[in-house]
């Protein structure tokens, strides 16, 4: 998102600011989200079992996982305005998840800025709408609008 400032983000607001590299979801992501969150489901980190017992024949990654991801893919990718001094995550409008993702495979954000709004101060909430793809379907894993709250950088 070249050049998105604290004051020019408005001017921005429709665009599609990014499409991130792909990320190799692995089995370890999955076992340490399964151990942060305390989600020890054997679907996300029993692999011998899911291979034989899952429909899907191998584990599966935590759809919130896969939406915790926007963070990721937004900070490796500076949506938020390059002059601000940090942004905090200030929740999710929506999220769907469309298509389950089996732990190893591929996925990658398009990410869209679509709306902005002066908070005062020098702050902007801003929101995001991320398609989270999944390489080889037609349907994406995911679809969230993720709002960030940014401030500005103070002058001492």
């Amino acid at each position: 998102m070249a050049g998105l400032t604290q004051a020019n983000a408005m001017t921005r607001i429709g665009e599609e600011i990014v499409v991130t590299d792909w990320l190799t979801i692995t089995q370890d992501m999955v076992d340490g989200f399964a151990g942060a969150t305390l989600d020890p489901d054997w679907m996300h980190i029993d692999v011998e079992r899911s291979r034989t017992e899952s429909p899907f024949g191998d584990t599966i990654v935590q759809g919130f996982l896969v939406s915790s991801l926007v963070i990721y893919f937004s900070h490796e990718n500076g949506v938020l305005p390059h002059d601000a001094a940090y942004g905090l995550n200030y929740g999710i409008d929506r999220a769907r998840y469309l298509a389950p993702v089996v732990t190893s495979s591929r996925v990658r954000d398009r990410i869209t800025l679509t709306s902005c709004e002066d908070r005062g101060e020098g702050r902007l909430l801003m929101k995001t709408h991320h398609v989270i793809e999944l390489e080889g379907s037609e349907k994406p894993a995911a679809v969230v609008d993720w709002l960030a709250l940014t401030y500005p950088k103070l002058d001492y």
